[in-house]
């Protein structure tokens, strides 16, 4: 199957992101809110199916050394076929000779691992709803 790869914010429908990152299990805010990370981001992946968006990331850095890949999200009906592996790559594409971070959501860290992430011996992490993390596995 041929899938539509977007690099870029233009012509973005900002509910349907929120859609996919609601429907993928991720943490959703307003659309209004969803477009500004998206377009104060380093790297955009947006992935389609004809004109159906099924799949999203972003990357944030400060174009150097160091990036943190964010909100890396597929429809559950096109998960298992690669659209996830087609994003991160994307987005790293972008991001060569740079550290990357991540925080998986619970469960998918065999999923990163694949891709060439290992596991922090030392993250840290603050978040401003700390009991929601905290009862979905983030942090302990």
């Amino acid at each position: 199957m041929q899938y539509r790869i977007q690099g870029n914010s233009e012509n973005v429908n900002w509910q349907e992101v929120c859609n996919v990152l609601r429907e993928a299990g991720l943490a959703t805010h307003s659309a209004e809110l969803t477009r500004k990370a998206f377009e104060n981001s380093y790297r955009v992946v947006f992935v389609f199916n004809n004109e159906s968006l099924i799949g999203v990331g972003r990357a944030i850095s400060d174009g150097a050394y160091q990036a943190a890949i964010y909100d890396i999200a597929v429809l559950p009906s096109y998960q298992g076929k690669n659209i996830g592996r087609l994003v991160v790559e994307e987005i790293l594409k972008g991001l060569e000779d740079m550290n990357i971070i991540l925080y998986a959501s619970p469960g998918k860290e065999p999923f990163y691992r694949k891709i060439g992430f290992h596991k922090m011996l030392t993250g840290m992490a603050r978040f401003t709803k700390e009991r929601v993390m905290r009862e979905r596995g983030f942090i302990e």
